[in-house]
C-alpha cells in the first residue's frame, strides 16, 4: 500500500482554483469582498426584514442557537475531513519549523494577542469605545489569538511554494494541540481581562465546533479512503463539498449581521479600530516565526506556511465560539467577523513579502524541488 503521506502532498489544495489555474479561487481572492457584502446585506435584513433575526433567534438550546450551530458545522466540516493525521509521523525528519510553529502559536500568539488587543482596545482608544464594549472586542480578539489557522494556511503554502505534506503535518499538530489547549487559554485570557464565562460554555463550544466535527472529519476520510482511494477522495470528493465552506461562512456572516446591524450603524468607527490590533498582531506573529525559522535554517518551503499559520486565524471557530460564549449581537461576535475582513488582503501581502525574501534561506533554489523529494 502506497504510503498516504506521499500521496497527500502530490495534491493541489482544495481551495485552489477548480478550473485549474493555479492560486487562490475566485471566493478567496474576493474573500474580503464577499465579508464586505455579508456585512451591507446583514444590515439590511435587520433593518428592513428584522423578523428573520428575530424568528431564527427563538431556534436554541442551552444558549446555542441551532441554525447558527449548522451553518458553523458546514464551514469546519470541509476543512476537517482534509487532515491526515498520519502525517504527523514525518515531522522528526525536520522538527525545528514544527517546534517554531507550536512554539509561537501556542506559546506567544494567544498572549502577544490579548496585551495588543487591551493596550488598543482599553486603553488608547478609550474615548471612542466604551469600557464594556472594548471588553467585549477583546473577548472576541482573544478568541481569534487562541485559534491558529488551520485550512486556509493550504493556500498560503501554496501560493509560497510550501511543502505541501510538511504543512499538512503542522495543520495535524497544530489541531491536535487545540483540542486541548484552546479552551484553558481563553478562560485565563477572559478571566485576566475580567471577563466571565463558565467553563462549562467553553467546554461546549470546544466539543461542538472542535471534537464533533474533527472527529467526523477523521472518519469520513478514514472511510471514503479505504473505499474509494486517496486519489478519488482528493480529486472528486473534496471538490464537491469545496463550496460548502464559503457558502456556510457568507450564510452565517448575514445572520451575524442582521443582529449586529444596529451597533454597526451606531457605531460605523468600531470596525476600523478593531482592526488595528488585529492588523498589528497578524504582522507580529509572521515576523516572529518567519525571522525564528530564518535565524534557525528551516528551508523556505517550511518557514513561510509556518509562520502563515500563527499570522492568521481559524476565524470560523473564533465567530463560532464568540456567537456561543456571547451570543449574535455581542461585540464579541463583531471583533471575529472583523478578523475576517482583514485577513485576507493582509496575508495576501505577507504572501508576496515571503516570496520575495526567499533568497534569504537555504538552497533558495531547490525549494521547488524539496517538497517531492523530503517525504
Amino acid at each position: 500500500m502506497p504510503d498516504p503521506r506521499t500521496e497527500r502532498t502530490t495534491v493541489r489544495p482544495v481551495s485552489d482554483d477548480p478550473g485549474g489555474g493555479g492560486g487562490l479561487g475566485t471566493f478567496e481572492r474576493l474573500l474580503s469582498l464577499w465579508v464586505a457584502l455579508a456585512i451591507v446585506v446583514g444590515v439590511l435584513v435587520g433593518q428592513f426584514a428584522p423578523v428573520v433575526p428575530e424568528t431564527l433567534s427563538r431556534f436554541e438550546y442551552a444558549q446555542v442557537s441551532l441554525p447558527v450551530a449548522v451553518l458553523i458545522w458546514a464551514m469546519i466540516f470541509p476543512m476537517m475531513v482534509q487532515i491526515d493525521f498520519g502525517a504527523i509521523v514525518g515531522a522528526g525528519r525536520e522538527p525545528r519549523g514544527l517546534l517554531v510553529t507550536t512554539g509561537i502559536n501556542w506559546l506567544v500568539k494567544p498572549f502577544t494577542m490579548f496585551a495588543i488587543a487591551y493596550l488598543f482596545l482599553i486603553v488608547i482608544f478609550a474615548p471612542w469605545i466604551p469600557e464594556e464594549l472594548g471588553r467585549q472586542y477583546l473577548a472576541g480578539a482573544i478568541l481569534l489569538g487562541a485559534a491558529p489557522c488551520t485550512a486556509m494556511v493550504f493556500v498560503w503554502s501554496y501560493l509560497t511554494r510550501g511543502d505541501a505534506g510538511y504543512t499538512l503535518v503542522q495543520v495535524a499538530v497544530n489541531d491536535l494541540i487545540m483540542l486541548v489547549a484552546f479552551a484553558p487559554i481563553v478562560l485565563l485570557l477572559l478571566g485576566v481581562s475580567d471577563i466571565a464565562v463558565p467553563w462549562d460554555t467553553v467546554a461546549l463550544s470546544v466539543v461542538l465546533y472542535i471534537v464533533i466535527p474533527l472527529a467526523a472529519g477523521w472518519l469520513t476520510r478514514v472511510a471514503l479512503i479505504k473505499r474509494r482511494g486517496i486519489e478519488w477522495f482528493d480529486g472528486v470528493f473534496m471538490r464537491r463539498i469545496a463550496p460548502v465552506t464559503p457558502a456556510g461562512l457568507i450564510v452565517t456572516l448575514v445572520l451575524l449581521f442582521a443582529f449586529q446591524g444596529e451597533i454597526i450603524l451606531a457605531n460605523p468607527l468600531h470596525i476600523v479600530l478593531i482592526a488595528v490590533p488585529l492588523i498589528i498582531q497578524t504582522v507580529l506573529i509572521f515576523y516572529l516565526a518567519y525571522r525564528a525559522m530564518q535565524l534557525l535554517q528551516v528551508r523556505h518551503a517550511i518557514a513561510a506556511p509556518g509562520a502563515m499559520i500563527g499570522a492568521s486565524n481559524f476565524f470560523e471557530l473564533a465567530v463560532a465560539a464568540a456567537i456561543a460564549l456571547f451570543g449574535l449581537q455581542s461585540g464579541a461576535a463583531l471583533a471575529t467577523v472583523v478578523g475576517v475582513l482583514v485577513e485576507v488582503p493582509l496575508m495576501l501581502a505577507l504572501v508576496r513579502y515571503a516570496n520575495r525574501t526567499r533568497h534569504r534561506f537555504p538552497d533558495p533554489a531547490s525549494d521547488a524541488t524539496s517538497r517531492s523529494t523530503s517525504t
